[in-house]
């Protein structure tokens, strides 16, 4: 099949599971699709954040946060978060920060339980983390494996489609699909521990192939996110490119973009430049230092399509501006436009309600809270990994955030870097600024975990069966888990959801019972409300949950018109956990 051939099928099978059924004007609440994406031809460059319109201040907020998290915190307790890390932040093409804390190397092996102390090293030993260190990308490495396998597509050599069995034949298993592989909708399981059950590669690797599936699972019928299912399309690429999977990443992906530091199994020259990751005196290797830290990409050579991949925030930068360029940068086509959109396509949809945690485009993640904050969106995408690693790409600010850190150094016990990432995360979307309409001011929820913050408005006097509220709303929330609601009461004490029609030029328009959660299209609705008689006060409250939001919610220009009577003009709130903001 020619390259043509093949863009034609991918742009089909993205409109069939994204687009929207006619070009009228949109209903319902606000949505996105790949299809939505304005790519750009950007060459990263570096520059001020006000040059591209972005809030100096809360970008310069940045170093501060992530220094934060090298000392135990309150949503960190007992253990830092990591032992350093390396940031970079861009938006429309300008890197507006990049920037290292911590260390690259600081701990030689790990105490004894249950305290399991770090045993740290003099500090004249300990390596400081620079904006060129190296890191195990971890899981991340799953996408330079994405990429290369999706330029095979491309070529004609893959079809999505068919069956693995069709370019691995010992793989079996007929029903699961290339791309059952690419969502982690096989049936496969997680993980299993290759690297300690057999006794050579060949045989680790063998037994990743013919792993059998879950029992009760069917292709494409559950999510499991599964590093197995990548081990296997690395085994692919290399079989239909017939090179190693190291040379097969570097002619698709590293070669043309011109990475220089990226790579697997580093050079041992590099080592003064590479960060440390893990203990690991359970396999016999001691403090992890210049090698993979995965066990299981580490018994196989220390290359596999799941893990393998060392590489800086600069490198990274180039590889995450290729894909906000639509598969192009600086004149290198790395995939076509079209590839790029199928692959940011949620083919798990259908999953998310038994799955939540399942969006999925092709190898990308989608829309995850829990690690992109506001970032999010239906279209955000981007990737973890386990030593404390995150890309969180942002194709409808023309942003990407890059965080490298050690998180595993000295012991992965220590605990999750999720929090060091939504708080950057969160920092660096509140640096794009929410404008009010008219200009000014405007409300704005103060964004926290396990809240409810409310602003009310008290009326002149109580209001006549007809009155109208009318307000200018902006919300971007965690889909589901917070919630915008608008409500009534007569007393202050028993409050009743307002119903809400919301329209905006552009955007369409649609109904709510009085709740909003959710993406909600980055626009400000002009929200019009009829209130029954005898309403006192109207409340917007915001509530949240334990953990991962979104930009929040924004609230202007609200007016209470009884008949022409004004009964409240936008003053005179009362605000718990509210603030007003220009951005």
């Amino acid at each position: 099949m020619r390259r043509a051939t093949l863009t034609v099928c991918l742009i089909a099978a993205m409109v069939s599971a994204a687009s929207p059924a006619s070009a009228a004007e949109p209903t319902g609440p606000p949505s996105v699709t790949p299809a939505d994406i304005d790519f750009r031809n950007d060459v990263l460059r570096t520059g001020r954040p006000g040059q591209v319109g972005l809030v100096a201040d809360r970008v310069a907020a940045l170093p501060e946060i992530a220094r934060s998290y090298l000392t135990p915190t309150l949503d960190h307790p007992t253990w830092p978060a990591y032992a350093g890390a390396s940031v970079l932040a861009a938006h429309n093409g300008v890197v507006v920060s990049r920037f290292a804390v911590g260390d690259a190397v600081r701990y030689s092996a790990v105490g004894p339980a249950p305290a399991r102390d770090g045993v740290e090293l003099p500090p004249e030993q300990r390596i400081p983390a620079r904006t060129d260190t190296i890191w195990d990308l971890a899981s991340i490495s799953k996408l330079f494996t994405t990429v290369t396998l999706l330029q095979q597509v491309e070529a004609g050599r893959v079809d999505l489609a068919a069956p693995v069995a069709t370019y691995v034949p010992e793989f079996g298993k007929p029903a699961i699909t290339v791309k059952h592989l690419l969502t982690h909708t096989s049936g496969l399981p997680a993980f299993l521990p290759f690297y300690s059950s057999y006794p050579t590669p060949e045989t680790r690797l063998r037994a990743a192939i013919t792993t059998p599936v879950t029992a009760g699972s069917t292709p494409g019928g559950q999510y499991v996110y599964s590093d197995i299912g990548l081990i296997v399309l690395g085994v692919l690429v290399e079989r239909i490119t017939g090179t190693g999977l190291a040379q097969a990443v570097n002619d698709a992906v590293i070669g043309p973009l011109g990475l220089t530091d990226t790579g697997y199994n580093p050079d041992a020259g590099k080592k003064p430049r590479i960060a440390a990751t893990e203990y690991e005196p359970y396999v016999g290797r001691g403090m992890v230092w210049g090698e993979v830290h995965d066990e299981n990409a580490w018994s196989l050579g220390g290359v596999a399509g799941h893990a393998g991949l060392f590489s800086t925030v600069d490198d990274m930068a180039i590889f995450c501006q290729m894909l906000l360029n639509g598969g192009t940068y600086a004149g290198r086509r790395i995939l076509a436009e079209s590839t790029v959109r199928a692959a940011l396509v949620n083919y798990n949809a259908g999953l998310e309600q038994a799955y939540p945690e399942s969006d999925r485009g092709l190898g990308f993640e989608l829309d995850k809270h829990w690690y992109m904050g506001g970032l999010s969106s239906p279209v955000t995408f981007g990737h973890t990994g386990f030593t404390g690693t995150t890309i969180t790409i942002d194709p409808l600010a023309h942003s990407f955030l890059i965080v490298f850190s050690n998180r595993v150094h000295p012991d992965r016990n220590w605990g999750s870097n999720n929090v060091a990432r939504r708080a950057l995360a969160g920092a660096f979307a509140d640096a794009h600024p929410v404008r009010p309409p008219s200009g000014g001011r405007a409300w704005r929820a103060l964004n926290g975990d396990q809240t409810t913050t409310t602003l009310t408005a008290s009326l002149r006097e109580k209001s006549r069966s007809g009155a109208v509220l009318s307000a200018q709303l902006w919300y971007d929330t965690e889909p589901r888990n917070d919630v915008v609601r608008v409500e009534t009461s007569a007393d202050g004490v028993t409050w009743t959801l307002l119903p809400l029609h919301l329209r905006a030029p552009g955007a369409g328009n649609f109904d709510s019972t009085g709740t909003l959660t959710g993406f909600g299209g980055r626009v400000w609705w002009q929200t019009i409300a009829t209130l029954p008689a005898g309403v006192q006060h109207v409340r917007f409250s915001y509530t949240t949950d334990v953990n991962s939001q979104g930009r929040g919610v924004y609230v202007d220009r609200v007016l209470v018109d009884d008949h022409g009577a004004t009964l409240f003009r936008g003053d005179g709130f009362r605000a718990d956990g509210w603030a007003l903001t220009n951005s």
